[in-house]
This record gives C-alpha cells, sequence and structure tokens, in this order.
C-alpha cells in the first residue's frame, strides 16, 4: 500500500474515489435469491375495531395492528417479491390491488395500505368461512406461485349453523399454500358500531345481531368479540394452509419471510454498500491521526548522520 500510494500519499484517495463512483453507479448484478408472491387479504367488518391489541403498549384495534405488521413485512421482503391486497367483508375476499414488486412499488404499497378500513366495507355480515375459500380463490386467479394470507378474528355474523362448512367443490386443500393469522384478544368485549363512512355510532346489542340460539346452535355472544381461534384453526386445516396468532407485528413478518413459501428466482441485487464500506476504510486509514500505535522511524538524512558521526567516550 505505500508503495503504491507513492511520496505523495494520495493513492488510498485515488482508490476511494473510484470505489464512491462504483457505488453511486453499480453495475446491474443478479444474483438467484428467495423471493414472495403475496396476496394479502384484510377482514374490514366491524369486530376488527375492536381494541383489544397492543401496539407499542397502547391499546389499538385489531386491523390497525395488522396494518402495523404488514408495513414491517413490506420492509423486510427481498426485492423481487411481489405483494397485493384484498379485502373481506360478507362473503367475498375482492381482489383490490393484484400483486407488484415490494421495491419498485413501496411507497404506493404502503399509501394504499393505509387506506384499508371500514369504510370499505359493502356488507355488515361477515362470513369468515366463505371469505377464506374466496381468499383461496383469489390468489389461485393471480397466478400459481402466488400464496394468501387471511387476516381476521374469526367472527362469523351470522354465526354458523351446527357442522356448517363452506362450499368448496372447486378447492383442492393444499392447492394454494398461505397462512390463516388470527388476531384479538381473549376476553369478550363489545363490538363498536360505526356508520357508512365510519363514523361512530355506539355499540352493537344482543337484540340487534343474530344469536346463536336462533339458528339451532348453542346460546352465544355475538354481539361481543374475542379472537375465535379453534374455529380460525379449523378452517385452516380444512383448506390446508397453516395457522399463526398476531399477538405481535414480528408474528406476521416471520410467517410470510418462511422459506418454505419462498420461489429462487435471479432478481437484482443491490451492492454498493460494499465499494462504500471498502471506501470508508480508506478514507479512515488515510486520514486517521497517529495515536502512537504506529511505528516511528527517523528520517534517512537523521539516520545517515548519526551513522557517520564519530563515537566519543
Amino acid at each position: 500500500m505505500r508503495r503504491f500510494a507513492g511520496s505523495t500519499g494520495n493513492g488510498p484517495l485515488l482508490l476511494a474515489l473510484l470505489l464512491l463512483a462504483l457505488a453511486v453507479w453499480p453495475p446491474r448484478v443478479q444474483l438467484q435469491r428467495p423471493v414472495f408472491n403475496w396476496q394479502v387479504s384484510f377482514d374490514i367488518t366491524q369486530s376488527m375495531n375492536v381494541e383489544d391489541v397492543e401496539l407499542d403498549h397502547a391499546a389499538v384495534s385489531r386491523l390497525t395492528l395488522a396494518r402495523a405488521a404488514m408495513r414491517d413485512v413490506l420492509g423486510a421482503l427481498p426485492c423481487g417479491s411481489k405483494v397485493g391486497w384484498s379485502v373481506f367483508a360478507d362473503y367475498r375476499s375482492l381482489v383490490i390491488l393484484s400483486p407488484v414488486e415490494v421495491c419498485s412499488h413501496y411507497e404506493e404499497l404502503l399509501a394504499s395500505l393505509e387506506r384499508i378500513d371500514g369504510r370499505m366495507r359493502w356488507a355488515n355480515a361477515s362470513n369468515v368461512s366463505k371469505g377464506v375459500t374466496w381468499a383461496v380463490r383469489g390468489a389461485r386467479s393471480v397466478g400459481p406461485d402466488t400464496r394468501f394470507v387471511f387476516i381476521s378474528d374469526g367472527q362469523e355474523s351470522p354465526p354458523l349453523r351446527i357442522n356448517e362448512t363452506p362450499p368448496m367443490t372447486d378447492i383442492k386443500p393444499g392447492e394454494v399454500m398461505g397462512w390463516l393469522i388470527g388476531v384479538g384478544g381473549d376476553v369478550p368485549v363489545p363490538i363498536p358500531k360505526t356508520g357508512s363512512n365510519g363514523e361512530p355510532a355506539g355499540y352493537w346489542r344482543a337484540d340487534e345481531v343474530v344469536q346463536g340460539s336462533a339458528i339451532g346452535s348453542a346460546l352465544n355472544h355475538e354481539h361481543l368479540s374475542e379472537l375465535r381461534q379453534d374455529h380460525l384453526r379449523a378452517l385452516a386445516e380444512l383448506v390446508g394452509v397453516n395457522y399463526r396468532r398476531l399477538n405481535a407485528p414480528d408474528a406476521l413478518k416471520t410467517a410470510m419471510l418462511d422459506r418454505r413459501y419462498a420461489r429462487y428466482l435471479p432478481a437484482d441485487t443491490d451492492l454498493r454498500w460494499i465499494p462504500a464500506l471498502l471506501a470508508l476504510l480508506l478514507l479512515v486509514w488515510r486520514f486517521a491521526p497517529d495515536f502512537g500505535l504506529r511505528s516511528t522511524r527517523l528520517p534517512r538524512k537523521w539516520n545517515a548522520g548519526i551513522a557517520s558521526a564519530p563515537i566519543r567516550l
């Protein structure tokens, strides 16, 4: 390095300049890496407005936690991955955005994610069982390598009859991979009632909703809501996918970054940090002050003078 630097010591500066230029104008690099293709469906029925979960130590609604968890996922997915949005109400899970590449459409995905709320709801019913099957159909219609995520508290409104299952003659269990994600607390709490524009309108009362006893099943409390984990697990088994509870934002990220759901494809890879780091190390080496760690040597003239001086006793 000293020989390369020459007498002026500008060699490291020139090399650092070349490395910084490479970091600014990097060559196109494609490497085999895992990429994901997800169609994510959000339950936007009124029970998802119940504030019985926490985010940053504050009580928030179930839908708010789901969106926050999805924001973390968007920031963690590798470039080349695709994500799309669906919303669920009544008995349908409708695709509102087909999967798009996350890095080139990151801002658009964030902006559209923040707009997913109850104002998109077109009915007050919540046939979760049918919604899950429609989520499977929606992902299947996008493409053969599309996986799906369905986020819900699992509350059926009106409640299912005994042994009622959704029609799925066109669905083969396991043909579409994905997750059912449950969100909500364990204690039944009142469900906020909202108007067509999302304005608060009190809480649902027992006489305003269909109770389980009215359709031949056991007595229920359908005007209250909690996470129906057993029901979601049964639905996950029915369509051949996995179930996980969303009790912290990391739970969704871990699920959606599971390598079992990835494809390995050549994707653009950002390697600019490598030349930038090398340039930084060169600049630090060039301009670092001497704290006595380097070996001190006398100039050559001093060495010659000492050698030629007579030694007197």
